[in-house]
């Protein structure tokens, strides 16, 4: 077994006892606007209070073919921008998934606990099956468990997830307890954290479908470090209904959508936003949203552009990122490998 730094363990050690969080990103080229208003946001404001591990999922992303050279520039890519949005390396621990091997490891042994009529009814698998239909890999089929090695290989408490990620979540905790009932306390149960405003942003395009940065049309969602003038053109071109009203009310999508993405850059409420805008078009609505919205991703593509030039830090921060993580793992693998019958020497 390979040695991790002594200054790392004792540090990991000397830390306070809080709940732990999880989660993770695929480097998939695009962070849209959904993924940070319905993640890394969250992530920002957790980190203050909670034990946090930030995860680059590159093992996810090879369920569909990638360009290695592109992979591992959009993992660099994709790390930097966490810490762009103000993921911070000295109070969370970030690292990149293929640096910590005990991910795969666990995800075979979960494997083994999980039903394959479990795995059959997942949505996602289903529809990336029809999105990818000259690739329907085990690995896509078996994605799943491996997102639930991810979690209870760091006894997570909770997991910030969108709301098309709950199912996920209750698989990875029908095999937590499954395991605990034949070899004893274990894995810790894990529960999703969504936040009810903001938690799945649509497409501004088909505001009845989440925004996706896999969308052939580039004018349905907003990249967090496309230009302000592309944030503020895409959004008063969002698509609405015929009403004029800046009124929260089911079928009105795309105001509803519009609503959301102000509140999470506001804080305010449906109501405060209904009084604000009363008396006003949807005009003058999309023309605050996109000037809000700007203004609140102009932090984030400033810090981001200084730390992509900047190789050493970011790397320093990968390697000591997998050196916590690492630690961590072990602790939780350790514990399998001798409660499922593993031979150690």
């Amino acid at each position: 077994m390979d040695k991790i730094k002594n200054t790392n363990v004792d540090e990991i050690n000397s830390q306070p006892q809080r709940k732990r969080i999880f989660s993770g990103v695929q480097p998939s080229g695009i962070i849209t606007l959904g993924n940070y208003i319905g993640a890394i946001k969250n992530w920002v404001e957790l980190q203050k209070d909670y034990d946090c591990l930030y995860c680059v999922v590159d093992l996810h992303a090879i369920t569909v073919r990638q360009v290695p050279s592109e992979l591992r520039r959009r993992t660099f890519e994709a790390l930097a921008l966490y810490i762009a949005c103000g993921i911070d390396p000295e109070k969370s621990t970030v690292f990149v998934q293929s640096h910590v091997p005990a991910h795969a490891e666990l995800a075979w042994i979960l494997g083994c606990y999980t039903g394959f009529g479990e795995l059959s009814r997942m949505t996602q698998f289903k529809d990336k099956s029809r999105k990818h239909s000259d690739n329907i890999n085990s690995g896509l089929f078996t994605y799943p468990v491996l997102m639930a090695s991810d979690i209870l290989l760091y006894q997570a408490n909770l997991v910030p997830v969108g709301i098309d990620q709950k199912q996920h979540i209750e698989l990875t905790r029908d095999v937590a307890l499954r395991f605990n009932s034949v070899y004893g306390d274990v894995f810790t149960i894990p529960e999703p954290y969504i936040k009810e405003t903001g938690m799945k942003i649509n497409s501004l395009t088909d505001p009845t479908k989440k925004m996706s940065k896999s969308d052939p049309n580039p004018s349905s969602y907003i990249a967090i470090i496309e230009s302000r003038d592309d944030t503020v053109r895409k959004i008063k071109r969002a698509v609405t209904d015929s009403d004029s009203t800046v009124k929260y009310a089911p079928g009105k999508d795309g105001i509803n959508n519009l609503m959301s993405i102000y509140s999470c850059f506001t804080g305010k409420t449906f109501d405060e936003i209904e009084k604000e805008f009363d008396g006003k078009g949807y005009g003058d609505f999309k023309a605050a949203v996109g000037e809000t919205c700007a203004d609140g991703l102009d932090g984030i593509r400033n810090e981001y552009a200084r730390l992509i030039k900047d190789k050493a830090y970011i790397e320093s921060v990968m390697k000591s990122g997998a050196e916590k993580a690492y630690y961590l793992s072990r602790k939780t693998l350790s514990k399998v490998y001798r409660k499922v019958g593993f031979y150690n020497v």
